[in-house]
């Protein structure tokens, strides 16, 4: 018979009495303890108002709730009567119940003092005698007899009791008493008003009890024998030993053991050590293969293995130290003043905690790895470097979190993990190749690692807890400033590595490169001779970069040729390296000077200088006026800014068009173009306006430019010269390319004076300017503007 076929008796009312963590069966009789007043009043209503003291009992859904409401009781409970009632001295009383019948709790009465409502009984459905009813009733007999014999307090009788139904009905709720159930178990039971589906239900937990009495039994067997009577607490231990010996975690507890003993000597702060402490403590109650102790275990070893508060003594030595340098690397001077002082200042001060952040930016090739390596080696301490170029995701600096399949902690702590010290020195290589996307801005997530205030506490997503990396000492690395965003940028001590000269270029070959391919490929100095002037020709015509990556692949490639000689004429002893050799091993010069305009009139020509990323180069501009409508064309790849200069000096013309000699409509008439040769490389930057504009001038009024003269300024629309950077490059490109006279701006003049004490320039003049009308007069043949003025004060 289903559920809805249950029979129903009419509504009787009747006072409420809320159990906590207990379900009254029908048939069971228990003692209840009655504290809470609004309990009391109820047992006392039912005293008074009825002939047999009916009362229905039901559980609590919540346990925790002191005065539950109708809505905060199971709706089934069980109609019962008051045996017996004892007045307790703490105004308590109790109470011995009997269940009578399963009841619904219909409709909540409100009263003042307690709960009560009208409630109907439930009739078991009548259990026909089938043979599936008969087979479910063998099956509950069979479990409870077997769970009978392993406990012996439940009475093994029972099952022999059933004759009829409505005994059969009877035993399985006293069955359902007798075995260890949960409340929302036992509540289960109360529910089912079909016997059948009791019985079914039944014998489910009957199954798992006696599973579990098996293993308690099996347990008890194995202890046994191993301890006294009186021994409590080694009972105790060699039980859970047992238990653990059952789940088959031997090892593990050897491992979380050690896990222990190895964490009173890490130096582990509070906060990392209450965590760790507590995920061993979630790890020995799990079973040793789950995913979550995997998970657990994975953790625990990350934090073992950091270093807390391990640290490498700095070895500072001065002198040591500049050794190291200028053996490691030719140059560099700012660099290298720059490491001295922090060594001195660390040596000299007892308080400098704090190590600098140091940020060096230059061209690819010029040693900004290496150097952060020799400085970590004149501290004497671990060096680990991170390539930060293509990086996108934020979790590769923080880490992920523990919650994901595969979770690590970021590159930051796995650095850490590497160096084994808690004040390594960390390369931050190629920082300005770091971009962001959907998944964060690693860039943002470096700012925590980089400030002096906030790393002291820095929290990745996999550890959850505080890492201190104050000690650190940070190197980034980084081709170019834009690339870093400001925030970054403001909490590093920014270094600027130049390109090499071709001097350096030449000492850095003959002093490291060669020697060390010449170790590498086992040659020796008599067996390959280089001479200067081959390597000068290396430099100049098969070379064009900032660094000498590209230098030591072709001395390396012509040691592979001599090699390759020696093995094909075993006579020879040595092979010494011609030009010959040169042009036939390398073939013809990849790279050649900047051819300049040689025509006799250099009208609407002028010659700049440029930075770029290899070093500095000339900038040939060509301008021309045509008949037109007053249009201006620029090409040769020329990007915003370069534009804007040109526009600025046309402006600049437009404004002195009288004193310049022109018609004050001249550009009405005038279609003006300007060009700079090598279209397809693309060019920008302020440095070229006062050259556009002397080139436009000359185009326009037909006056040629001085021969061997460069300049390079930046315009305003009113004539004035600005500064510009690249001052080292351009002028070693103007000394390159034979140029005698260069015009510089007058608030580089500082600069220069600096540079002119590393490189010679054999005679080359130097003017510097701090407006237009200066620049006109030396870079062309005759003063035209000087003469302008003289005919102007004649007429007047």
């Amino acid at each position: 018979m289903s559920e809805l076929e249950t029979q129903y008796s009419e509504l009787i009312f009747l006072p409420i009495l809320p159990l906590k963590n207990v379900v009254m069966l029908p048939k069971s009789i228990i003692p209840i303890i009655v504290g809470r007043p609004s309990s009391i009043k109820a047992v006392e209503f039912a005293l008074k108002n009825s002939a047999d003291k009916t009362i229905f009992i039901t559980a609590q859904k919540n346990t925790d709730l002191e005065n539950p409401m109708a809505q905060d009781v199971f709706e089934v409970g069980t109609k019962s009567t008051i045996l017996q009632v004892m007045r307790m001295p703490n105004n308590a009383i109790k109470i011995l119940a009997e269940g009578l019948q399963r009841a619904r709790l219909v409709t909540p009465e409100s009263t003042e003092t307690f709960l009560a409502g009208w409630c109907q009984d439930i009739f078991t459905p009548h259990a026909e005698a089938t043979m599936e009813f008969e087979a479910i009733w063998r099956q509950l007999k069979i479990l409870y007899s077997s769970y009978a014999k392993l406990n012996e307090k439940a009475p093994l009788e029972l099952i022999s009791m059933a004759k009829t139904p409505e005994d059969i009905d009877y035993i399985t709720d006293t069955i359902a008493i007798h075995i260890n159930l949960g409340l929302e178990e036992r509540q289960s039971i109360l529910e089912i008003t079909n016997l059948s589906d009791r019985m079914l239900k039944l014998c489910g937990f009957l199954q798992r009890e006696i599973e579990i009495l098996q293993t308690e039994q099996r347990i008890r067997g194995r202890v046994q024998d191993q301890v006294e009577k009186n021994q409590r607490e080694y009972y105790l231990t060699e039980q859970i030993k047992a238990i653990q010996k059952e789940l088959g975690r031997e090892d593990i507890s050897q491992e979380i053991a050690l896990i222990k003993t190895k964490l009173k000597t890490l130096g582990l702060n509070q906060d990392a050590r209450a965590k760790v402490e507590k995920e061993l403590k979630r790890l020995e109650q799990m079973p040793p293969l789950s995913s979550e102790a995997v998970i657990s275990r994975h953790y625990i070893d990350w934090i073992v293995s950091l270093p807390w508060s391990k640290t490498s003594k700095d070895t500072i030595g001065i002198v040591q130290a500049e050794k190291i340098l200028n053996k490691s690397h030719a140059g560099l001077k700012k660099a290298k003043e720059r490491i001295i002082e922090f060594l001195a200042a660390k040596k000299y001060s007892k308080h400098l905690e704090r190590s600098p952040i140091i940020c060096l930016v230059g061209p690819p090739g010029v040693g900004k790895t290496s150097l952060a390596k020799s400085i970590a080696e004149s501290l004497g301490r671990e060096f680990v470097r991170l390539s930060l170029g293509g990086i996108r995701d934020e979790a590769e600096i923080r880490g992920h979190r523990r919650t994901y399949i595969g979770a690590l902690p970021g590159k930051i702590i796995q650095a850490m993990k590497k160096a084994d010290t808690i004040n390594p020195v960390i390369l931050l290589d190629e920082i300005d190749k770091m971009s962001q996307d959907i998944h964060g801005d690693p860039a943002s997530a470096l700012l925590e690692v980089l400030d002096p205030e906030q790393n002291k506490a820095f929290v990745d997503h996999f550890l959850d807890i505080e890492y201190d990396l104050s000690k650190v000492m940070f190197i980034a690395t980084a081709n170019m400033i834009d690339g870093i965003p400001y925030p970054l940028l403001d909490r590093m001590d920014l270094i600027t590595l130049a390109g090499y000269t071709e001097d350096e270029k030449f000492a850095i070959a003959q002093e490291f490169l060669i020697p060390k391919n010449l170790y590498e490929y086992s040659l020796t100095p008599t067996s390959c001779k280089i001479k200067p002037d081959i390597i000068s020709t290396i430099i100049n015509h098969y070379t064009k970069e900032a660094g000498v990556r590209q230098l030591e692949r072709i001395l390396a490639k012509c040691m592979r040729k001599v090699i390759q000689l020696l093995l094909e004429n075993p006579k020879l002893k040595g092979v010494t390296i011609t030009q010959d050799h040169i042009r036939e091993w390398l073939g013809n010069p990849k790279f050649k000077k900047t051819t300049l305009n040689t025509n006799a009139k250099k009208i609407g020509v002028a010659t700049g200088l440029a930075w770029t990323e290899v070093g500095g180069d000339v900038l040939e501009i060509e301008a021309t006026a045509l008949p037109g409508k007053g249009g201006l064309t620029l090409t040769g790849q020329l990007g915003d800014v370069m534009q804007e200069s040109a526009h600025a000096a046309l402006s600049y013309i437009r404004s002195r068009a009288q004193e310049l000699g022109l018609k004050n409509s001249f550009y009405a008439a005038k279609d003006i173009h300007i060009h700079i040769p090598e279209g397809a490389t693309p060019k920008d930057g302020p440095s070229a306006g006062i050259t556009m504009c002397v080139a436009l001038i000359s185009a326009l009024t037909q006056k040629p430019t001085l021969d061997h003269l460069a300049m390079t300024g930046e315009i305003t629309l009113q004539g004035r010269v600005l500064p510009i950077g690249g001052i080292k490059e351009k002028l070693l490109a103007a000394k390159q390319h034979e140029m005698k006279k260069v015009i510089l701006p007058q608030e580089n003049y500082d600069e220069v004076q600096d540079i002119l004490k590393e490189i010679t320039l054999d005679g080359m003049e130097l003017i510097f300017v701090s407006s237009m009308d200066e620049v006109l007069k030396e870079a062309f043949k005759s003063s035209f503007i000087a003469k302008k003025e003289r005919t102007s004060k004649k007429k007047n």
